[in-house]
């Protein structure tokens, strides 16, 4: 651990927390930064990592006890992912195993009784992955309400044993690695419905059994940032979901998923703070010992400064996200999306800058693969981009903080 990691030690953890953090520190030691370089040059999945934890019940971290789980909550995975990322995975380490966490909320909350009995344990166990969320689209974007994806029920007389899924979905992650998607879809047309957050429903989509049913094409998307978690381009056509695989009650699914999206946000933030940690440490290491005109550059103020701001903005945003962490539970639903969105938006621009910073220190190795740092740079920008842009969190602390007009 470097010494930017052990001076960003400035919150106060619970013993729980602290025992996360003792034993992902020890699961991450295993996978050195050579192990990350090659995953991400190779564009290559983590596998042993991800094995790893999913092995040990990490994947499962949310799931309740009554059902196998360790019933955790968002402060513990807060620790758990900005460990993971400040280990020197990166962003993309903490994309491999997000998901995988993240999307089993919705089914503990609102999934029938048979499901949760049925899936739960093996998600637990790491038997099982719900890796992948079906939401984005090529004319949905960040306006979710406006996706197409269409599900009809296979028949017009009572209970539908089946919905009829046709549609596509972009940008939709680790689909090569899971087992299931929480797949989001509209059961009743955007025109037949009073407020455009009506009539979208969620469910838990098998992919070998779409497959078999040569119902889903996939297509891979290439790109520069976290490139070892693949990506990709979905295409649905006369996809057959049984009925019992609805999550929660017909038309309410865009709720549904607005209810674990603070949290969600709050533990991306975490793996900002994490990747900030990495790109600072490497930053400064490299300031430390590197030698130009008979001195380390780190004695030049140019140098020194840029890594000491980014440090001290690094460290407040650390103190946002885990207040926000602690508190999310206690408040109502606004006031939770206050703090969720100033948190993201703080870390990801910390983390922005401490990338940023660690590159300029390196001069013209700051793009050279073998320093990493040019790694953590493309992931950081791409933290501005991801679950929300910046510009939808300000969106939300404008209009619900400040009381300012919507401004779409």
């Amino acid at each position: 651990m470097g010494p930017v990691r052990a001076a960003m030690d400035t919150v106060d953890l619970s013993e729980e927390q602290r025992l996360v953090r003792r034993s992902i520190r020890e699961i991450c030691e295993a996978y050195g930064d050579d192990y990350w370089r090659e995953c991400d040059r190779e564009e290559r999945y983590p596998d042993a990592f991800v094995d790893t934890l999913a092995g040990d019940g990490w994947l499962g971290a949310l799931v309740p006890e009554a059902y196998g789980g360790p019933g955790m909550g968002t402060p513990e995975v807060v620790v758990m992912m900005e460990e993971i990322a400040a280990s020197g995975g990166g962003f993309a380490a903490t994309q491999a195993v997000h998901g995988g966490i993240y999307n089993v909320p919705p089914i503990v909350e609102y999934a029938s009784e048979s499901l949760k009995e049925e899936l739960l344990p093996k998600l637990a166990r790491g038997e099982a992955a719900v890796q992948s969320l079906g939401l984005t689209e090529p004319n949905a974007g960040s306006d979710s309400t406006a996706l197409e994806t269409v599900a009809v029920p296979a028949t017009d007389d009572g209970d539908p044993e089946e919905y009829v899924v046709d549609g596509q979905k972009l940008w939709i992650s680790r689909v090569d690695r899971t087992d299931y998607i929480v797949l989001m879809a509209r059961t009743t047309p955007r025109d037949a419905v009073e407020k455009r957050t009506r009539g979208i429903s969620m469910f838990l989509a098998d992919v070998d059994a779409l497959r078999e049913q040569g119902a889903l094409e996939t297509r891979r998307i290439p790109k520069t940032a976290a490139s070892a978690v693949h990506s990709y381009e979905l295409w649905f056509e006369g996809a057959r979901v049984p009925a019992d695989r609805l999550i929660g009650e017909e038309g309410r699914g865009f709720y549904q998923l607005l209810d674990g999206l603070n949290e969600e946000r709050l533990v991306i933030a975490a793996e900002c703070i994490g990747l900030g940690e990495a790109a600072l440490d490497a930053g400064a290491e490299y300031a430390a010992e590197r030698e130009v005109f008979d001195r380390p550059i780190g004695k030049n103020q140019a140098i020194q400064h840029p890594l000491a701001e980014a440090f001290a903005d690094l460290v407040a945003a650390k103190h946002v996200v885990y207040n926000a962490a602690d508190r999310i539970h206690d408040v109502e639903r606004e006031q939770a999306g206050v703090l969720a969105n100033t948190a993201k938006y703080l870390a990801a621009e910390a983390a922005f800058e401490a990338a940023d910073a660690a590159v300029q220190a390196h001069g013209g190795f700051g793009v050279a693969r073998e320093y990493d740092v040019e790694r953590y740079f493309r992931e950081a920008r791409l933290c501005r981009l991801v679950p929300i842009a910046q510009e939808l969190a300000l969106n939300y602390i404008g209009t619900t903080a400040l009381g300012l007009p919507k401004s779409y």
